[in-house]
Protein backbone atom coordinates (compact mmCIF):
# COMPACT_ATOMS: atom_id res chain seq x y z
CA UNK A 1 0.00 0.00 0.00
CA UNK A 2 1.25 3.46 -1.05
CA UNK A 3 2.22 5.78 1.99
CA UNK A 4 -0.36 8.68 2.22
CA UNK A 5 1.61 11.46 2.52
CA UNK A 6 -0.18 14.81 3.63
CA UNK A 7 0.82 15.90 -0.37
CA UNK A 8 -0.78 12.98 -1.55
CA UNK A 9 -4.11 13.36 0.36
CA UNK A 10 -4.66 16.70 -0.78
CA UNK A 11 -4.28 15.63 -4.05
CA UNK A 12 -6.92 12.85 -4.08
CA UNK A 13 -9.19 15.23 -1.91
CA UNK A 14 -8.48 17.77 -4.88
CA UNK A 15 -9.43 15.47 -7.91
CA UNK A 16 -12.21 14.32 -5.80
CA UNK A 17 -13.37 17.94 -5.53
CA UNK A 18 -12.21 18.64 -8.99
CA UNK A 19 -14.41 16.04 -10.55
CA UNK A 20 -17.21 16.63 -8.02
CA UNK A 21 -17.22 19.83 -9.56
CA UNK A 22 -17.30 18.60 -13.68
CA UNK A 23 -20.19 16.78 -12.21
CA UNK A 24 -22.18 19.44 -11.08
CA UNK A 25 -21.06 21.22 -14.08
CA UNK A 26 -22.78 18.43 -16.22
CA UNK A 27 -26.06 18.78 -14.36
CA UNK A 28 -25.82 22.93 -13.82
CA UNK A 29 -24.93 23.25 -17.62
CA UNK A 30 -27.25 20.41 -19.18
CA UNK A 31 -29.47 23.37 -20.23
CA UNK A 32 -26.88 24.94 -22.41
CA UNK A 33 -27.23 21.99 -24.88
CA UNK A 34 -30.63 20.60 -24.51
CA UNK A 35 -33.24 24.02 -23.35
CA UNK A 36 -34.43 25.32 -26.24
CA UNK A 37 -35.39 21.70 -28.26
CA UNK A 38 -37.11 20.60 -25.14
CA UNK A 39 -38.70 24.03 -25.24
CA UNK A 40 -39.84 23.48 -28.19
CA UNK A 41 -40.76 19.84 -28.02
CA UNK A 42 -37.96 18.92 -30.66
CA UNK A 43 -37.28 16.47 -28.06
CA UNK A 44 -38.32 15.07 -24.83
CA UNK A 45 -36.56 15.79 -21.50
CA UNK A 46 -35.52 12.10 -20.97
CA UNK A 47 -34.08 11.43 -24.81
CA UNK A 48 -32.74 14.95 -24.77
CA UNK A 49 -30.23 14.52 -21.75
CA UNK A 50 -29.19 11.07 -23.23
CA UNK A 51 -28.01 13.20 -26.09
CA UNK A 52 -26.86 15.78 -24.34
CA UNK A 53 -24.74 12.78 -21.93
CA UNK A 54 -23.73 11.06 -25.04
CA UNK A 55 -22.37 14.22 -26.80
CA UNK A 56 -20.13 15.87 -24.15
CA UNK A 57 -18.60 12.56 -23.43
CA UNK A 58 -17.17 12.76 -27.00
CA UNK A 59 -16.71 16.26 -27.05
CA UNK A 60 -14.52 16.43 -23.71
CA UNK A 61 -12.35 12.92 -25.36
CA UNK A 62 -11.84 15.33 -28.18
CA UNK A 63 -9.60 18.66 -27.38
CA UNK A 64 -7.07 19.55 -24.37
CA UNK A 65 -5.72 22.83 -25.51
CA UNK A 66 -8.33 24.46 -23.28
CA UNK A 67 -6.92 22.60 -20.48
CA UNK A 68 -3.36 23.63 -21.23
CA UNK A 69 -4.56 27.09 -21.49
CA UNK A 70 -6.55 26.92 -17.98
CA UNK A 71 -3.60 25.06 -16.66
CA UNK A 72 -1.14 27.81 -17.38
CA UNK A 73 -2.50 30.73 -18.50
CA UNK A 74 -3.88 32.04 -15.10
CA UNK A 75 -0.99 30.88 -12.93
CA UNK A 76 2.53 29.21 -13.56
CA UNK A 77 2.01 26.14 -12.02
CA UNK A 78 5.84 25.66 -12.07
CA UNK A 79 6.07 28.51 -9.72
CA UNK A 80 3.19 28.02 -7.72
CA UNK A 81 4.30 27.48 -3.62
CA UNK A 82 0.89 25.56 -2.23
CA UNK A 83 -0.19 25.16 -5.20
CA UNK A 84 -2.97 22.11 -3.97
CA UNK A 85 -4.24 24.03 -1.39
CA UNK A 86 -4.85 26.95 -4.20
CA UNK A 87 -6.86 24.84 -6.41
CA UNK A 88 -8.46 23.11 -3.56
CA UNK A 89 -9.70 26.84 -2.63
CA UNK A 90 -10.66 27.37 -5.41
CA UNK A 91 -13.03 24.36 -6.34
CA UNK A 92 -14.50 25.28 -2.80
CA UNK A 93 -15.62 28.66 -4.31
CA UNK A 94 -16.57 27.68 -7.36
CA UNK A 95 -18.89 24.19 -6.05
CA UNK A 96 -20.45 27.09 -3.20
CA UNK A 97 -20.87 29.23 -6.32
CA UNK A 98 -22.22 26.90 -8.79
CA UNK A 99 -24.47 25.15 -6.17
CA UNK A 100 -26.25 28.71 -5.06
CA UNK A 101 -26.95 29.88 -8.38
CA UNK A 102 -28.09 26.14 -9.16
CA UNK A 103 -30.91 26.18 -6.38
CA UNK A 104 -32.03 29.62 -7.30
CA UNK A 105 -32.24 28.42 -10.71
CA UNK A 106 -29.84 31.33 -12.21
CA UNK A 107 -27.78 30.29 -15.22
CA UNK A 108 -24.49 31.80 -14.07
CA UNK A 109 -20.84 30.38 -15.42
CA UNK A 110 -19.64 27.63 -14.17
CA UNK A 111 -16.31 28.67 -16.07
CA UNK A 112 -16.50 32.16 -14.27
CA UNK A 113 -16.79 30.34 -11.15
CA UNK A 114 -13.52 28.27 -11.77
CA UNK A 115 -11.77 30.94 -13.43
CA UNK A 116 -11.97 33.75 -10.66
CA UNK A 117 -11.44 30.71 -8.07
CA UNK A 118 -8.13 30.03 -9.53
CA UNK A 119 -7.33 33.43 -10.09
CA UNK A 120 -8.76 34.66 -6.49
CA UNK A 121 -7.03 31.34 -5.01
CA UNK A 122 -3.39 32.10 -6.16
CA UNK A 123 -4.09 36.03 -5.16
CA UNK A 124 -4.74 34.87 -1.73
CA UNK A 125 -1.82 32.24 -1.86
CA UNK A 126 1.11 34.24 -3.67
CA UNK A 127 -0.34 37.79 -4.22
CA UNK A 128 -1.10 39.61 -7.53
CA UNK A 129 2.63 38.66 -8.72
CA UNK A 130 1.36 35.33 -9.17
CA UNK A 131 -0.88 35.64 -12.00
CA UNK A 132 -0.05 35.20 -15.64
CA UNK A 133 -1.40 38.91 -16.40
CA UNK A 134 -1.26 37.96 -20.14
CA UNK A 135 -3.09 34.58 -19.80
CA UNK A 136 -5.21 35.54 -17.68
CA UNK A 137 -6.35 39.00 -19.65
CA UNK A 138 -6.95 36.46 -23.19
CA UNK A 139 -9.22 34.37 -20.76
CA UNK A 140 -11.40 37.12 -19.49
CA UNK A 141 -11.61 38.83 -23.34
CA UNK A 142 -12.88 35.61 -24.45
CA UNK A 143 -15.29 35.38 -22.14
CA UNK A 144 -16.38 38.56 -22.73
CA UNK A 145 -16.05 38.34 -25.78
CA UNK A 146 -17.76 35.31 -26.96
CA UNK A 147 -21.31 36.21 -25.48
CA UNK A 148 -21.45 39.61 -27.44
CA UNK A 149 -20.74 37.79 -30.74
CA UNK A 150 -22.76 35.07 -30.14
CA UNK A 151 -26.19 37.76 -29.71
CA UNK A 152 -24.86 39.29 -33.46
CA UNK A 153 -24.58 35.68 -34.81
CA UNK A 154 -27.82 34.79 -33.73
CA UNK A 155 -29.58 37.82 -34.77
CA UNK A 156 -28.05 37.41 -38.26
CA UNK A 157 -28.64 33.65 -38.78
CA UNK A 158 -31.54 34.17 -37.57
CA UNK A 159 -32.77 36.65 -40.00
CA UNK A 160 -30.73 34.41 -42.98
CA UNK A 161 -33.19 31.50 -41.60
CA UNK A 162 -36.60 32.63 -41.94
CA UNK A 163 -35.71 34.30 -45.37
CA UNK A 164 -34.80 30.95 -47.01
CA UNK A 165 -38.09 29.38 -45.58
CA UNK A 166 -39.57 32.48 -45.92
CA UNK A 167 -42.24 30.95 -48.45
CA UNK A 168 -42.80 27.98 -46.67
CA UNK A 169 -46.06 26.70 -44.91
CA UNK A 170 -46.22 27.30 -41.06
CA UNK A 171 -46.45 23.60 -40.25
CA UNK A 172 -44.22 22.13 -42.78
CA UNK A 173 -41.72 24.51 -41.17
CA UNK A 174 -41.70 23.56 -37.68
CA UNK A 175 -41.72 19.88 -38.68
CA UNK A 176 -38.41 20.37 -40.19
CA UNK A 177 -37.05 22.89 -37.94
CA UNK A 178 -37.84 20.35 -34.78
CA UNK A 179 -35.78 17.56 -36.62
CA UNK A 180 -33.03 19.96 -37.47
CA UNK A 181 -32.91 20.78 -33.84
CA UNK A 182 -31.69 17.15 -32.72
CA UNK A 183 -28.89 17.56 -34.76
CA UNK A 184 -27.85 21.49 -33.33
CA UNK A 185 -28.17 20.21 -30.24
CA UNK A 186 -26.33 17.59 -30.58
CA UNK A 187 -23.46 19.88 -31.88
CA UNK A 188 -24.43 22.11 -28.91
CA UNK A 189 -23.88 19.25 -26.12
CA UNK A 190 -21.05 18.36 -28.27
CA UNK A 191 -19.05 21.46 -27.47
CA UNK A 192 -19.80 22.33 -24.40
CA UNK A 193 -18.34 19.17 -23.52
CA UNK A 194 -14.99 19.66 -25.46
CA UNK A 195 -14.73 23.12 -24.09
CA UNK A 196 -16.48 22.75 -20.38
CA UNK A 197 -15.03 19.33 -18.93
CA UNK A 198 -11.42 20.88 -20.05
CA UNK A 199 -11.34 22.99 -17.35
CA UNK A 200 -11.71 20.39 -15.07
CA UNK A 201 -8.87 18.63 -16.80
CA UNK A 202 -6.55 21.74 -16.66
CA UNK A 203 -6.89 22.50 -12.73
CA UNK A 204 -5.97 18.36 -11.90
CA UNK A 205 -3.07 18.23 -13.82
CA UNK A 206 -2.29 21.93 -12.44
CA UNK A 207 -2.42 20.72 -9.20
CA UNK A 208 -0.70 17.95 -10.09
CA UNK A 209 2.20 19.67 -11.26
CA UNK A 210 2.42 22.11 -8.63
CA UNK A 211 2.17 19.36 -6.25
CA UNK A 212 4.91 17.89 -7.62
CA UNK A 213 3.33 14.80 -8.74
CA UNK A 214 3.54 15.31 -12.70
CA UNK A 215 7.01 15.43 -13.84
CA UNK A 216 6.98 17.62 -16.69
CA UNK A 217 9.44 20.74 -18.41
CA UNK A 218 8.68 24.12 -17.66
CA UNK A 219 6.06 25.17 -20.41
CA UNK A 220 5.44 22.10 -21.32
CA UNK A 221 1.64 20.94 -20.43
CA UNK A 222 0.52 17.34 -21.27
CA UNK A 223 -2.97 16.16 -19.84
CA UNK A 224 -2.44 12.37 -18.10
CA UNK A 225 -4.89 10.41 -19.97
CA UNK A 226 -6.80 9.37 -16.62
CA UNK A 227 -7.14 12.71 -15.92
CA UNK A 228 -9.02 13.08 -19.59
CA UNK A 229 -11.21 10.13 -18.94
CA UNK A 230 -12.55 10.61 -15.46
CA UNK A 231 -13.27 14.10 -16.56
CA UNK A 232 -15.19 13.08 -19.23
CA UNK A 233 -17.18 11.05 -17.49
CA UNK A 234 -18.13 12.99 -14.48
CA UNK A 235 -19.50 15.52 -16.88
CA UNK A 236 -21.31 13.19 -18.82
CA UNK A 237 -22.92 11.40 -15.33
CA UNK A 238 -23.76 14.85 -14.12
CA UNK A 239 -25.82 15.78 -17.81
CA UNK A 240 -27.45 12.67 -17.10
CA UNK A 241 -29.27 13.95 -14.19
CA UNK A 242 -30.37 17.14 -15.51
CA UNK A 243 -30.44 21.00 -14.37
CA UNK A 244 -34.28 21.53 -14.52
CA UNK A 245 -34.69 25.01 -12.91
CA UNK A 246 -32.01 26.65 -15.20
CA UNK A 247 -33.59 24.97 -18.12
CA UNK A 248 -36.96 26.32 -17.53
CA UNK A 249 -35.27 30.12 -17.24
CA UNK A 250 -33.26 29.37 -20.88
CA UNK A 251 -36.07 27.69 -21.93
CA UNK A 252 -38.91 29.90 -21.91
CA UNK A 253 -38.06 32.55 -19.25
CA UNK A 254 -36.06 34.70 -21.60
CA UNK A 255 -38.21 34.52 -24.80
CA UNK A 256 -40.73 32.04 -26.25
CA UNK A 257 -38.95 29.93 -28.45
CA UNK A 258 -40.49 28.24 -31.64
CA UNK A 259 -38.43 25.57 -33.56
CA UNK A 260 -37.00 27.70 -35.65
CA UNK A 261 -35.76 30.34 -32.94
CA UNK A 262 -34.72 26.99 -30.93
CA UNK A 263 -32.77 26.52 -34.13
CA UNK A 264 -30.97 29.36 -34.66
CA UNK A 265 -29.87 29.93 -31.48
CA UNK A 266 -28.29 26.11 -31.16
CA UNK A 267 -26.60 26.81 -34.61
CA UNK A 268 -25.31 29.98 -33.70
CA UNK A 269 -23.79 29.06 -29.67
CA UNK A 270 -22.17 25.21 -31.27
CA UNK A 271 -20.70 27.40 -33.99
CA UNK A 272 -18.93 30.19 -31.28
CA UNK A 273 -18.07 27.81 -28.86
CA UNK A 274 -16.30 25.44 -31.89
CA UNK A 275 -13.97 28.35 -32.92
CA UNK A 276 -12.82 29.43 -29.08
CA UNK A 277 -12.14 25.88 -28.88
CA UNK A 278 -10.47 25.65 -31.64
CA UNK A 279 -8.39 28.90 -30.56
CA UNK A 280 -7.99 27.08 -26.81
CA UNK A 281 -9.81 29.57 -25.55
CA UNK A 282 -12.50 28.98 -22.72
CA UNK A 283 -15.91 30.23 -22.85
CA UNK A 284 -18.90 30.23 -20.66
CA UNK A 285 -21.35 27.81 -22.39
CA UNK A 286 -24.06 29.52 -20.55
CA UNK A 287 -23.24 33.17 -21.64
CA UNK A 288 -23.04 31.98 -25.46
CA UNK A 289 -26.19 30.11 -25.43
CA UNK A 290 -28.08 32.53 -23.30
CA UNK A 291 -26.72 35.32 -25.69
CA UNK A 292 -27.23 33.45 -28.84
CA UNK A 293 -31.11 33.12 -27.59
CA UNK A 294 -31.42 36.68 -26.98
CA UNK A 295 -29.91 37.84 -30.29
CA UNK A 296 -32.38 35.54 -32.26
CA UNK A 297 -35.58 37.57 -30.16
CA UNK A 298 -33.94 40.48 -30.99
CA UNK A 299 -34.35 40.21 -33.89
CA UNK A 300 -37.99 39.30 -34.33
CA UNK A 301 -39.17 41.19 -31.96
CA UNK A 302 -37.55 43.65 -29.34
CA UNK A 303 -40.90 43.37 -26.93
CA UNK A 304 -40.33 39.38 -27.44
CA UNK A 305 -37.75 39.13 -24.71
CA UNK A 306 -37.97 39.40 -21.25
CA UNK A 307 -35.57 41.64 -20.53
CA UNK A 308 -36.35 41.79 -17.11
CA UNK A 309 -34.85 37.94 -16.83
CA UNK A 310 -32.00 38.49 -19.08
CA UNK A 311 -30.68 41.57 -17.01
CA UNK A 312 -31.15 39.74 -14.09
CA UNK A 313 -28.84 37.25 -15.41
CA UNK A 314 -26.01 39.37 -16.63
CA UNK A 315 -26.15 41.09 -13.48
CA UNK A 316 -25.17 37.74 -11.94
CA UNK A 317 -22.83 37.22 -14.90
CA UNK A 318 -20.97 40.46 -13.84
CA UNK A 319 -20.51 39.25 -10.06
CA UNK A 320 -19.39 35.99 -10.49
CA UNK A 321 -15.57 36.52 -11.13
CA UNK A 322 -15.21 38.74 -8.06
CA UNK A 323 -17.50 37.23 -5.65
CA UNK A 324 -15.83 33.69 -6.78
CA UNK A 325 -12.12 35.33 -6.35
CA UNK A 326 -12.91 36.72 -3.24
CA UNK A 327 -14.26 33.45 -1.64
CA UNK A 328 -11.48 31.57 -3.27
CA UNK A 329 -8.78 33.72 -1.64
CA UNK A 330 -10.83 33.48 1.90
CA UNK A 331 -11.04 29.55 1.58
CA UNK A 332 -7.25 29.88 0.57
CA UNK A 333 -6.79 31.64 3.78
CA UNK A 334 -8.32 29.58 5.93
CA UNK A 335 -7.23 26.24 4.25
CA UNK A 336 -3.62 27.38 5.31
CA UNK A 337 -4.13 27.90 8.40
CA UNK A 338 -5.73 24.17 9.03
CA UNK A 339 -3.71 22.27 6.27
Amino acid sequence: MPDLSPDLILLILVVVMALSFDFINGFHDTANAIATSVSTRALSPRTAIIIASLCNLIGALSYTGVAKTIGGGITDPFKLENGLIVVLAALMAAILWNIITWYFGIPSSSSHALIGGVAGAAIGAAGFDSINAEGFISIVQALIVSPIVAFVVGFIVIKIVSLIVANTAYHKTNRKFRFMQVMSASWQAFSHGANDAQKTMGVITLAMISGGFLVQEPGEFVIPLWVKLSAAVAMALGTAFGGWRIIKTLGGKIMKIKPISGFSADLSSALIITIFTALKLPVSTTHVITSAILGVGASQKVSAVKWGVAGRILITWVITLPITGALAAACYVVLDVFL
